[in-house]
């Protein structure tokens, strides 16, 4: 068994740079969408397609990544989601040089399959490497961190690449983070290609026809409400950063390299956050976790909501040479990247109250799951509206209502009321 597991460091260790690149090519959608608003005169709503491109591609292909991960195998399936991975981070970088929002709305979607392809291949492998239960927990929080460093990078790198100059945010100019991405893609699928992955065994699950004919993972009460709260949780995840990036450097005039570390600092409190959680998992039940963090990230962004925004304090933030120094900002907008550390253990905290009791159903729920993930497009674009009918400060109420509605999932849509559906 030893020696099994040494052999299972390389496919962990495929699957932490898979999750960093996941976060580093679905992260540019943050800062693209100042620099769409810039280079198209976009309006907040439309600097929001490419986020919503990226993710509505999970919408389209969470089921057929699963059927896909059944027919072929985890290693096939991830090493087509790289090239299509890297086809799409192309056709980003061809539209900077022929200045088309078209492509880089085509280039987001593409993205957006690779992402979700590598979605359904890393969480469910890195389970089945830990061998499930804690262990296999243990992985994919870790993962996380991995996941929250490449989102991290992201932004602080874009910020500093795009600098103070108005007229130097453009697609062009963010070729270098392009350039990184793609590298990515080409090392892991080499890396890939030239290892031993396990492959799952789904056929347990192609011989019971009749129980699924009757019930499904749909039957459930407390998996429908939590399919919901993984919608809205994606959603606010990202809403709060995207538009607080536009909000940071168009109604607060603050330059886009220290809106990029702001912003940066946001995903890094979820790296921290994720970390901690991975920690404390195995003694705080996940109800209880959703709870406390939904309450807390209810009370920060009312409050940043309530705070005017001449009120200031010197913030510490993660900046471009990977070191911290100290920004004034307004007290609102800390308040907004505090929110980092709620969101940070959500998603693991949902799923699990989600398929609670599922049994067999449950990796047919894994791909549900991953078909919600598209609320992280759809949610932000809500919010990019409601910031042009109103503002900034305003669309922020969006925020809380989800926020308002995964406490209630906490504390009342999570109790499993279908314990009677057989699942063996």
């Amino acid at each position: 068994m030893e020696n099994t597991t040494k052999n299972y460091a390389l496919p962990i260790a495929i699957m932490f740079a898979l999750f960093f690149s996941i976060a580093f090519v679905t992260g540019l959608q943050n800062p693209f969408g100042v620099i769409i608003k810039n280079q198209f005169e976009a309006s907040d709503f439309l600097s929001q397609l490419g986020n919503f491109a990226n993710f509505i591609a999970y919408a389209c292909m969470g089921i057929p990544a699963g059927y896909m991960l059944q027919k072929i195998g985890y290693k096939k399936t991830a090493l087509l989601a790289v090239v299509i991975g890297f086809a799409g981070v192309g056709i980003t970088f061809l539209s900077g040089k022929a200045e088309s929002f078209g492509i880089y709305l085509t280039g987001a979607f593409i993205s957006g399959f690779s992402m979700c392809m590598l979605n359904t291949v890393v969480n469910p492998m890195l389970n089945t490497l830990g061998g499930g239960g804690n262990k296999g927990n243990q992985l994919i929080q870790f993962a996380g961190a991995c996941n929250s460093t490449g989102a991290t990078i992201v932004p602080v790198l874009v910020g500093y690449l795009m600098g103070s100059n108005e007229s130097a945010r453009t697609l062009a100019n963010a070729e270098p983070a392009l350039f990184i991405a793609m590298g990515i893609f080409a090392v892991a699928f080499v890396v890939l290609a030239l290892s031993n992955i396990p492959e799952p065994n789904y056929q347990s699950a192609e011989n019971t026809p009749k129980e699924k004919s009757k019930y499904s993972a749909m039957s459930f009460r407390h998996f429908v409400l939590g399919i919901i709260a993984i919608f809205i949780y994606v959603g606010v995840e990202v809403g709060i950063p995207n538009i607080g990036n536009l909000f940071i450097t168009q109604e607060l005039q603050i330059d886009p390299t220290v809106a990029g570390s702001l912003v940066g600092t946001y995903w890094f409190l979820m790296l921290i956050g994720r970390l901690v959680g991975g920690v404390v998992g195995a003694k705080v039940s996940s109800k209880a976790m959703l709870t406390f963090v939904s309450t807390v990230g209810i009370a920060l962004v009312i409050g940043a909501i309530m705070c005017p925004t001449d009120v200031k304090v010197m913030m510490p933030v993660f900046q471009s040479d990977i070191s911290f120094g100290l920004v004034n900002v307004p007290v609102s907008i800390m308040f907004l990247i505090l929110c980092g550390l709620c969101t940070s253990v959500m998603w693991g905290g949902i799923f699990n109250l989600a398929v609670e009791g599922l049994g067999k159903y449950t990796a047919a729920a894994s791909g549900i799951f991953m078909v919600m993930v598209c609320g992280g497009g759809i949610l932000p674009a809500i919010q990019g509206f409601v910031a042009d009918m109103t503002s900034y400060v305003t669309s922020y109420w969006v925020v809380v209502a989800g926020f308002g509605y995964l406490l209630f999932y906490a504390l009342i849509g999570s109790k499993n009321v279908n314990k009677d559906i057989p699942t063996e």
